[in-house]
């Protein structure tokens, strides 16, 4: 017997949304971000109006959960130390030693959420071609996998995450020039910040299933990609603001600067919090 015909939706070269039938009449429907976050395929009957969930076996719907839980944790203390570490530096006593090392701590949080978010990629449930069910492999703690669209934005994240840790690491450094304060503490940060709302619009694109953003307001995915996104263009705007001016040695906007990250930084913790939500 051949296998069932399948109806592709994606963004570009990458697909999130397959559709197929199989032999007894049933139409499956399988998401990129609904099977990897919640484990679960829509299968609708013949003659029904709408789909049912199908879940993955319980290893793998308890994976899911472990997993969701760490990253969202990891979101939600990362961001809030960021937020504090902008505190002090706006209303402290202006201790640069002691918010660095606030930041710094945050960081380590960003990059451990990170990481386990491309973790729940490769560990997540995947269909099997024709038979529609979905299946757990063994546990990975790395996976090259560019041509699938969540690997992409998971991947970009964590690499985000780590050039902030570049950022964090020199804003340690003191005695530094102007020159090289821009080029070993602003640089990273813009870098990390472009990578920030990069990973940003791919997540779109996956749960869109198209190159442009859209709005579902109904879907709890949706709202944590957009309360992150949001949060990566207040940080963005911070890290412009933090230039340098090699005229005066001091920054575009200390203000924005600190309200941009303290603001963006809020954004990534509830959106820490509405991810311990989006779980199977």
């Amino acid at each position: 017997m051949g296998q069932p015909e399948q109806h592709a939706e994606g963004a570009g070269p990458f697909t999130t949304r397959l559709t197929w039938q199989r032999a007894e009449g049933e139409t499956v429907v399988w998401e990129s971000r609904l099977a990897r976050r919640r484990g679960v395929l829509s299968v609708r009957g013949p003659g029904e109006a709408a789909g049912r969930p199908s879940a993955a076996g319980p290893r793998a719907l308890r994976r899911l959960r472990r997993l969701n839980a760490i990253a969202s944790g990891a979101f939600v203390t990362g961001g809030a130390l960021f937020a504090v570490g902008a505190a002090i530096s706006q209303f402290g006593s202006g201790d640069p030693l002691l918010s660095a090392s606030v930041y710094f701590a945050g960081g380590l949080f960003f990059n451990t959420g990170g990481y386990v978010s491309l973790l729940q990629v490769l560990n997540a449930p995947r269909h099997a071609p024709g038979g529609g069910a979905l299946v757990t492999a063994g546990w990975r703690w790395w996976g090259y996998e560019p041509m699938r669209l969540d690997w992409l934005s998971t991947f970009v994240l964590f690499v985000g995450t780590l050039v902030f840790g570049v950022n964090l690491l020199d804003s340690f450094l003191r005695g530094l020039s102007v020159q090289q304060v821009n080029r070993l503490v602003w640089t990273p940060d813009m870098i990390g910040c472009v990578l920030f709302l990069v990973s940003g619009h791919l997540a779109f694109a996956e749960i869109c299933h198209r190159s442009l953003p859209c709005l579902r307001s109904r879907s709890l995915g949706w709202w944590v990609v957009a309360v992150n996104q949001f949060g990566s263009l207040l940080f963005m705007v911070s890290a412009l603001a933090a230039f340098t001016r090699p005229s005066t040695g001091s920054l575009l906007n200390t203000g924005i600067a600190n309200w941009g990250t303290l603001t963006g930084a809020v954004c990534f913790s509830v959106g820490g919090v509405l991810q311990l939500f989006e779980r199977p």
